[in-house]
């Protein structure tokens, strides 16, 4: 049995930057030498890889697929440096092989899609990032997933800028043209970044909200107080028209609403449709992108 304390997994971790387990692997080969065991995380190449992490990832791609049958879907974001690593297609094939991954093992989060043996390889999902983050050289990160069961059509724009996933209660879900049917509300969903699904679905603060804004809007335009509140719920109806999936123009065809839209499709078909869920994850939403002068920088290289 090697000669080390977890003390000693906390400090050789705070020199290297290496996972916890890659630490208590590391002191186990060198049987306790805090020194042999950086030289083990540096020929494995780990510890290049743990100062890899710490660069800031919010490029990669937001990818989304179903099932042959369209049964179970996943929607994944993995971020990397810059946005030609989404062009990788060793990159593309790690993004695939998670997705396939949370697909068939639904792992509850991040973390314990790590520690699940990777589709298609021997390796986990972890030690495949390691691997992939050597070879790609550029710090990669999982970020996020959403996995749902029921009919599901997914959808991805841009290359991989956003995913879309959409989750629908249907009895025609094996028609082609329910496929298409669900493109369709995919691509709404990716255009307009839509916040809702249906009206009930909107907060009451977020409503209350609103409604005290736009009845000071409505005030300040010299409207007089006693008719103020009519307006505004003419604009809280315009609010959930721009907002909720359903209540949206259909962006094909501004005569239709979604919901009407699904009803015409549901009824051509000769079943019944119903949007129940939907996800959009946009890459790098959120993340503070680091901000670098390239003049200068290449200037500060010449001097």
């Amino acid at each position: 049995m090697a000669a080390f304390t977890a003390q000693d997994v906390k400090a050789l971790r705070e020199k290297t930057g290496c996972g916890m387990m890659d630490c208590k692997k590391a002191l186990t080969q060198a049987d306790g030498d805090m020194d042999k065991a950086i030289d083990f995380l540096r020929e494995q190449g780990l510890a290049k890889q743990a100062k890899k992490a710490s660069r800031i990832a919010a490029e990669g791609v937001a990818y989304a697929t179903t099932t042959d049958d369209c049964s179970v879907g996943v929607v994944i974001e993995v971020n990397a440096e810059t946005d030609f690593v989404a062009k990788n297609d060793s990159f593309m094939d790690f993004v695939k092989a998670c997705a396939n991954t949370v697909i068939k093992e639904n792992p509850a989060d991040v973390e314990a899609l790590l520690t699940l043996k990777a589709d298609g390889t021997e390796q986990t999902v972890a030690e495949l990032l390691q691997e992939k983050v050597l070879t790609i050289g550029e710090n990669i990160q999982i970020r996020r997933f959403e996995r749902m069961e029921g009919a599901c059509v997914a959808y991805v724009h841009a290359g991989g800028k956003i995913g879309v996933l959409v989750n629908f209660n249907t009895d025609v879900a094996d028609k082609p043209e329910f496929v298409a049917y669900g493109k369709d509300v995919a691509m709404q969903i990716a255009a307009l970044n839509t916040p809702y699904l249906t009206r009930n679905d909107v907060p009451a603060e977020v409503i209350d909200h609103e409604k005290e804004v736009m009845r000071q809007q409505v005030i300040n335009e010299g409207k007089p107080e006693a008719i103020a509140d009519k307006i505004v719920m003419g604009k809280i109806n315009k609010y959930y028209k721009e907002n909720c999936l359903v209540d949206q123009e259909f962006v094909k065809d501004n005569k239709l609403t979604v919901a009407q839209y699904t009803k015409n499709t549901a009824k051509e078909l000769g079943g019944s449709i119903d949007i129940v869920k939907f996800v959009r994850f946009e890459k790098g939403e959120g993340i503070e992108k680091r901000q670098d002068d390239f003049a200068a920088e290449v200037a500060s290289m010449v001097k």
